[in-house]
This record gives C-alpha cells, sequence and structure tokens, in this order.
C-alpha cells in the first residue's frame, strides 16, 4: 500500500472509530497538547483491552506506529488490517531482540510508537508490572517518552469476553465509559545510567498518575460521585 492511500485508510479509522466511542463510550480526552506534535515520540500506556490501540490514536492525533504479539498476525486477514495501521509484531516474550530493532527503526524514521510495557491486557482492571525490556529500549533510544492511560476500556471489553459492550453517550454512565489522559513529555536523557527497577519504577508511576486522571474524567465520575451505574454484581474485578 502506497504512502497516500495508507494514510487515507488511516483517516478512515480514525473518523469512524471517533464516531463510535464518541457516542458508544462517550469517549473523553484529556491532555492533547502534550503529545509532540512531530518527531519521534515513545507513547507508553495501560493496556486494557482490544481497543487500546485506536483509542490511543484517536487521542493523540499522530499517526501511530505500535507493538502488537505474532500471534495475532495468524490470521491474515486480521493481519491484513492491522499491518495497514502501522502494526509491528513482536514475539509472545515482550521487547524481544527483533522487536527492539524494529522499533528503533520506527523511532529513527521520526514516528511516534506506541508500546503497553506490561505486554499483555490486564485481567482484572489494575495496571500490570512493567516488563523489563522497556528499559532495554530506554537506554537505546532518543526520543521524548509520553505517558498515557486508557480508563473504562477494561469495562468496555475486558479479556474474557469475546464482544465488547456499549455505553451510550444518549443512556445513563456506567463503568463502560471511557476517558484518556496523556501526560506531558518526559526527556528520555534523564534514564541514561539509571538502574533498570528505578527506570520501571519512574515509569509505572508516570502512567499511574494519568490512569488517576483518566478514571476521575470518565463521564459520570467527576462532579457526581457515585452517579456511575455499576455493572455485575459490583465485585472490583469485574
Amino acid at each position: 500500500m502506497s504512502p497516500w492511500l495508507a494514510r487515507r485508510w488511516y483517516d478512515t479509522v480514525f473518523w469512524s472509530s471517533f464516531t463510535y466511542f464518541t457516542f458508544g463510550h462517550s469517549l473523553r480526552v484529556i491532555g492533547r497538547r502534550n503529545m509532540p506534535a512531530n518527531g519521534p515520540v515513545l507513547v507508553l500506556a495501560n493496556h486494557q483491552s482490544f481497543y487500546d490501540p485506536v483509542l490511543i490514536g484517536l487521542a493523540s492525533r499522530r499517526y501511530l506506529a505500535y507493538l502488537a504479539r505474532d500471534t495475532l498476525f495468524k490470521n491474515k486477514r486480521f493481519a491484513a488490517l492491522i499491518e495497514s495501521l502501522d502494526a509491528i509484531p513482536i514475539d509472545n516474550t515482550g521487547l524481544g531482540k527483533d522487536g527492539l530493532q524494529a522499533t528503533l527503526d520506527v523511532l529513527q524514521r521520526g514516528k511516534a510508537v506506541l508500546v503497553f510495557p506490561e505486554g499483555e491486557r490486564t485481567p482484572h482492571g489494575p495496571i500490570l508490572p512493567f516488563k523489563a525490556g522497556i528499559s532495554l529500549l530506554i537506554k537505546r533510544m532518543h526520543a521524548p517518552i509520553v505517558p498515557v492511560a486508557i480508563a473504562g476500556a477494561y469495562h468496555a471489553w475486558p479479556r474474557r469476553e469475546k464482544l465488547p459492550k456499549l455505553s451510550p453517550l444518549f443512556l445513563p454512565p456506567t463503568d463502560r465509559t471511557i476517558a484518556i489522559s496523556i501526560g506531558k513529555p518526559i526527556d528520555s536523557a534523564i534514564f541514561e545510567g539509571m538502574k533498570r527497577q528505578d527506570i520501571m519504577t519512574k515509569l509505572e508511576k508516570a502512567v499511574a498518575v494519568e490512569f488517576e486522571k483518566a478514571n476521575r474524567l470518565k463521564r459520570g465520575v467527576r462532579g457526581q460521585g457515585s452517579g456511575v451505574r455499576k455493572e455485575g454484581s459490583g465485585n472490583a474485578n469485574e
């Protein structure tokens, strides 16, 4: 696919997805101005659902490349879809040698790359510990790091469910409303010489801060206290 056609396809997916998430999940976004408009950027985000790459693309207003497990490329039709949206295959061990080099190559071309440092979708909602491979990438790259967090996508499409459930804009809000918070860029130079665990701790904290902002931003939460209609049994793991 030519670069021009790839961008038009990306734009089509963008605007159709924008409509879907705005009306289907009451999508709200804060911090769009924090995303650099051009140049290489490493975007780090929590991983709640299959929605996440599209959601972060909507929030950032940039053409994003993103890492995806190589198992997702087994289905030829699905592989063609995610490849058309700049997916980069990595193995199940996470950011291994090939995935690391592929990410560096994309950054060197001045693009924004989305990485989910947890390595998998959260099984219960909270952010999982980050995989160690992200520290290797950060030590080798020279690009700002933008922490991003999604809230509500886990309830909208938990990993145990085959299909998502909506929370329409014109109905009372539920846990399935979605919000995204984009944090201020972090200069990757500050990690030079830092120990791996210290790098991981700082990055996890940065995404956690945005996660709290996103939770407060969700429709039905801010200024309404317990006004969000809970689904299921009320168990925190639902």
